[in-house]
């Protein structure tokens, strides 16, 4: 993939998150977690008997979207206290998108003794450093939810089909348009980070599914824009530019995440489109789908987040106890330009307003009532959810 994440072997199927109230176990692991986001902490809670297995850094990217802090590290908690591990051992660190402040953390948790890394890193390429700094000191490294680029140091890799994500988001898209009778549509494309490896096989995986149409003539992709750092302002700003470009012309919107999705509808609000044009995004974020059952967003990409946190703790604390993981969960291999890193993936889903109730719902990710508040009634109403 983009010559940098080419799949070896058969894609595993897995089954969604099973049912959990997001909101119940957000409270509860959040409050044993102890501290806020955006710090390096160690944990202060106790999850029991699990005193052999040595320190494991939980490293994180970004508080911008809200499922890191909200979900990941809540169900990676969680799972460790299952398992009996002591999580005072813990180290936890979320970098707030800075690659140096990343870097600073990963070598502190080094220092302070981490037997393994769990790095969800903010720049793949240069987290590579830290990767190698990590295998020269006998330290396992779990590349989490995006990969970490050329280096023979990641051990493992938990990820979603970045490819397919793209294309769900971009069929969505023209799915949508040709619904309303567009045959050549105008769409404006917002892409992410273009430091962040994954952004990269967004995008390669939505115009996988745009360039055929650009070629017979049946797309125009009038403007397209990476954004630093995934920031929703910066989404914003982008998007108002197209409209101001195109005279307001616009038929429909790629944006890779719902945070990017915020922003662009930010402006087309601001702007006074109505209705909103068809519009994409990906993190199932509570804000997203709201916009979704009021017909102010098309679809979002529900990456069950549940079991990846929990097949990156059983690793970590397979490793972190002297023990190999399990290989017929990493039965795929995915080459990061310096090894074939073995790697579980998880399937994802595109929700609409039309499944919302059998994937987020179903599963426990969010409760109607979460989705239903007073602004949203009606609409929760129409779409069946309340």
């Amino acid at each position: 993939m983009n010559g940098m994440s080419t799949r070896l072997g058969g894609r595993r199927r897995r089954a969604l998150a099973g049912p959990l109230v997001a909101a119940a176990i957000a409270g509860l692991v959040l409050a044993a977690c102890g501290g806020s986001s955006g710090t390096s902490t160690t944990s202060s809670s106790s999850g029991g008997g699990g005193a052999a297995a040595g320190k494991i850094a939980l490293l994180l990217p970004e508080t911008q979207t809200t499922r890191y802090e909200a979900f990941d590290r809540p169900y990676f908690v969680a799972k460790l206290q299952a398992l009996g591990y002591n999580t005072g051992n813990l180290i936890y660190s979320n970098a707030n998108q800075n690659a140096t402040t990343q870097v600073s953390q990963a070598e502190a948790a080094i220092t302070n003794g981490a037997k393994v890394l769990v790095l969800d890193p903010v720049d793949s390429k240069a987290a590579a450093a830290l990767a190698d700094k990590a295998k020269t000191n006998g330290i396992p490294v779990i590349s989490y939810d995006r990969l970490i680029l050329n280096s023979a140091g990641v051990g493992y890799y938990v990820e979603y089909d970045s490819v397919t994500v793209g294309k769900l988001q971009a069929q969505s898209l023209i799915d949508a348009l040709t619904k309303l009778g567009k045959t050549k549509p105008t769409i404006v494309e917002i892409n992410g980070d273009p430091a962040d490896n994954n952004a990269k096989l967004f995008k390669q995986g939505a115009h996988s599914v745009f360039d055929p149409l650009v070629s017979a003539g049946k797309l125009v992709i009038a403007k397209e824009y990476d954004t630093p750092n995934w920031t929703p302002a910066q989404a914003q700003n982008e998007m108002q530019q197209a409209l101001t470009a195109l005279g307001n012309k616009v038929d429909g919107v790629y944006a890779a995440n719902d945070g990017t999705a915020g922003g662009a509808f930010a402006a087309m609000q601001t702007a006074g489109l109505n209705p909103i044009p068809p519009l994409t995004g990906q993190d199932a974020e509570l804000a997203a789908v709201q916009r979704i059952v009021a017909g102010q967003q098309t679809v979002t990409i529900y990456k069950p987040i549940k079991p990846l946190a929990e097949t990156a703790a059983q690793a970590a604390f397979d490793l972190a106890s002297g023990k190999t993981p399990d290989t017929s969960v990493f039965s795929t291999k995915v080459n990061n330009g310096a090894a074939d890193v073995p790697t579980h993936q998880i399937d994802v889903v595109a929700v609409t307003k039309a499944n919302i109730k059998d994937t987020l719902i179903k599963d426990g990710f969010y409760t109607a009532a979460q989705i239903c508040t007073a602004a949203y009634a009606a609409a929760c109403t129409a779409a069946g959810l309340q």
